[in-house]
């Protein structure tokens, strides 16, 4: 008797869904936790030109995402668009190969930084959390995510929407306070020479912007379930802009609740000031008393929880893509034979993000970004090109305005993101890519495939 095959994947994330999605990854923990380290990198609210300099270049490659996910929506979302862009049978597949291998690190680690994040904000309620307690929390909330995960995608749309609610009422409450509040005099409070260009503030530019892209990560997590949206045509690209520019919005809005409050020289540096890890806690108790600081400080605690949960089943359906079309490990193409969800792939991901989250924030930020960009968002640029080139006729429901402006825009602000990113990080970046590079060689010479494929 044969076995029975899974039940497909169901189209059921609608714009609301997919907007939902996409924006509780995006806030998620960065802003509540990242503030400290965007003020530390010039020293002063100047560092707020990194989170321009970081827009702008998400807005652009926001219309990369928008066009090749609404033209090939399918599971897998860059592993899809790298393949077919650069040639399936060839270069593609080097493509294909590499965008995998970097994401089995890079997924993990932005996974992890929610986890990080948490325990942070877990420190303004557990006084006294030590480092092996610290541990164990990320472990349970971890174990507990991938439970969660554990489902159909039906279930999973309405829990989406639900931590969706709970990240828009924390944001509102921070937004708000920071309003009827807000101190100009201590919000652009600029120290002496903030603006004095020099090689040490285009680095610490370079810095800020490196936070600032790291917190609106996550704009284009639909196009990973791309199989799973319904009326992707439509859903796709409009759920990237809206929640692009929505959280766009809202983090301006964040930054200046919490400078415009807490003067920023009480957390700068952030490697000095242990209250820069719950700063917007240290923002309501200074304003409300403890006991509001403590409730939204589980607000917040929610919010990053929402965070993880959006990554993960976002990111769990990146290794399943790849290894249906033959690019990974056969075991990682298994579909839950009741649920119709890629469960190893599920299991792996979440496995390694626990891991990750024992890092440090600062390392954790820098390897992922190093470890991304090359392949997938600068890759991408240039996949949005050579499809227009070879293949015009392609059905293009959404079709980037402006075209090329927008992505050389985004391709040059990736460059310089990468560019000032310390030494050290970027040769880790380099020889993961490298050692990538290698593995492809290897498994290419044993399958006999591209570029040691036989001439007939």
């Amino acid at each position: 008797m044969t076995e029975p095959l899974p039940p497909p994947m169901v189209r059921r994330f609608g714009l609301l869904h997919a907007t939902a999605l996409n924006m509780t990854n995006m806030i998620g923990i960065g802003p509540f936790i990242t503030i400290p380290l965007l003020m530390s990198a010039l020293g002063g609210p100047q560092a707020m030109l990194g989170w321009v300099v970081a827009l702008i270049t998400v807005l652009c490659d926001s219309t990369v995402w928008s066009e090749l996910g609404a033209a090939m929506p399918g599971s897998g979302g860059s592993f899809g668009y790298l393949r077919q862009g650069y040639g399936a049978e060839k270069v593609g597949r080097l493509m294909g190969f590499l965008f995998v291998w970097q994401f089995v690190l890079s997924g993990p680690l932005e996974i992890a930084t929610g986890y990080i994040g948490f325990s942070h904000y877990l420190g303004y309620i557990w006084k006294g959390i030590t480092p092996g307690q610290t541990m164990l929390v990320i472990t349970i909330i971890g174990l507990a995510n991938l439970a969660l995960l554990y489902r159909r995608i039906k279930s999973i749309a309405a829990i989406t929407v639900a931590l969706w609610i709970g990240t828009i009422v924390t944001v509102v409450a921070v937004i708000a306070t920071g309003a009827m509040h807000f101190d100009a005099k201590v919000a652009f409070d600029f120290p002496p020479g903030a603006f004095n260009f020099s090689l040490g503030f285009l680095l610490g530019l370079g810095t800020a912007s490196r936070v600032g892209a790291y917190d609106y990560l996550g704009y284009y997590d639909v196009c990973y379930i791309g199989d799973e949206v319904e009326n992707p045509g439509r859903v796709i690209p409009r759920s990237i802009l809206i929640s692009t520019i929505a959280v766009a919005l809202i983090y301006i809005a964040i930054n200046f609740s919490i400078i415009g409050v807490v003067p920023w020289r009480e957390f700068v540096p952030a490697a000095s000031h242990p209250q820069s890890d719950f700063v917007v806690s240290i923002l309501m108790e200074r304003i409300y008393g403890s006991g509001v600081a403590t409730i939204l400080t589980a607000m917040i605690l929610w919010t990053a929880f929402g965070s993880v949960f959006a990554l993960l089943l976002g990111y769990s359906r990146v290794p399943y893509a790849a290894a249906r079309d033959g690019y990974f490990f056969k075991v990682f193409a298994r579909l839950h034979p009741s649920k119709g969800f890629p469960y190893v792939s599920l299991v792996v991901l979440g496995v390694l993000s626990i891991v990750a989250g024992f890092a440090s924030l600062g390392m954790v930020i820098d390897a992922l970004l190093t470890t991304r960009i090359l392949v997938q968002f600068i890759g991408q640029v240039g996949a949005v090109t050579l499809l227009r080139r070879r293949a015009p006729d392609m059905p293009r429901p959404y079709r980037m305005w402006l075209y090329p402006l927008p992505s050389l825009v985004a391709l040059l602000g990736w460059i310089f993101i990468f560019a000032t990113t310390p030494p050290l990080v970027i040769a880790f970046g380099l020889g993961a890519l490298l050692l990538g590079v290698l593995c492809f060689g290897v498994w290419s010479w044993k399958q006999q495939t591209w570029p040691f494929a036989e001439v007939t």
